[in-house]
């Protein structure tokens, strides 16, 4: 069975760096990565390279594919929920659309889970996001406890129908699901798996927001993704790319998960 990508859906590759390199390693690094993709004649307007740099490197990535017209695309890892104000330590979507960001990382499990951020609280970055023109990458995603309770997907759909209140059939985001389970554990969901969840998750965005969002919207699985399983995730009709952790900080490997159409026998 051969890759097939929807029409009006170009497969998105996201590199979540999390918390590392410095904004001078970022430099580099994203001069490499746009190097070791042009050498390889990457199509970018077939496959979407986006990296997600922390807060610190943002102005340097901004510069850099600016002057140098890289055809990388960048986002942030999280945003506030409040636009200006006494919020020590906050950073506001205004500030992101300030630095050209395209996109802008909601709801990462790491944030769920380590910061106590809620489906209210989630709701409310995603209509901040929206609010500047941010694309958010919507994060929803069970844990193994959630799965043995609930079953698959119960747990993703509840929280993306959350991250979706108070949005209208007139926005551009992207949802990223990722089985917390599968998360640097070296074992990913199977795309069987995958797809399951993004059809549900679909099918949300087609009740929620009509057929014409649910059609272009990007569905991602994220979840120790690889150059070496990236293909059979893509083979599935309702999985439209990845949002990419630990391998997105390894050039060849990232590279190799965007080029996936060219380098595995498909």
């Amino acid at each position: 069975m051969g890759i097939t990508t929807h029409p009006r859906r170009t497969p998105l590759m996201a590199g979540n760096w999390k918390m590392n390199l410095d904004h001078l390693q970022a430099i580099a690094f994203v001069q490499k990565l746009a190097w070791s993709l042009k050498d390889a004649r990457h199509d970018f307007s077939t496959v979407e390279v986006a990296v997600f740099p922390p807060f610190t490197d943002l102005r340097s990535v901004q510069t850099l594919i600016s002057a140098d017209k890289l055809p990388i695309t960048f986002g942030a890892q999280d945003v506030s929920a409040h636009q200006s104000g006494a919020y020590t330590g906050e950073i506001s979507a205004a500030f992101l659309a300030q630095l050209e960001c395209q996109y802008v990382i909601i709801g990462h499990s790491e944030r769920r889970t380590l910061h106590n951020e809620t489906d209210e609280v989630v709701a409310a970055k995603v209509t901040a996001a929206l609010g500047h023109n941010l694309v958010p990458v919507i994060c929803v995603g069970e844990t193994a406890a959630d799965l043995a309770e609930h079953g698959p997907s119960a747990v993703p759909v509840a929280q993306l129908r959350a991250a979706l209140t108070g949005v209208t059939n007139a926005a551009d985001f992207v949802v990223a699901y990722e089985p917390v389970w599968a998360i640097g554990s070296g074992q990913a969901a199977t795309p069987e798996q995958a797809e399951q969840v993004a059809s549900a998750l679909r099918a949300v965005v087609n009740e929620m927001l009509g057929q014409d969002v649910a059609d272009k919207t990007r569905i991602l699985y994220g979840g120790s993704v690889k150059a070496s399983n990236i293909a059979g995730f893509m083979r599935e009709p309702n999985v439209d790319g990845a949002l990419i952790g630990g391998a997105s900080l390894d050039i060849a490997e990232f590279s190799s998960i965007a080029r996936y159409q060219k380098h595995v026998g498909v």
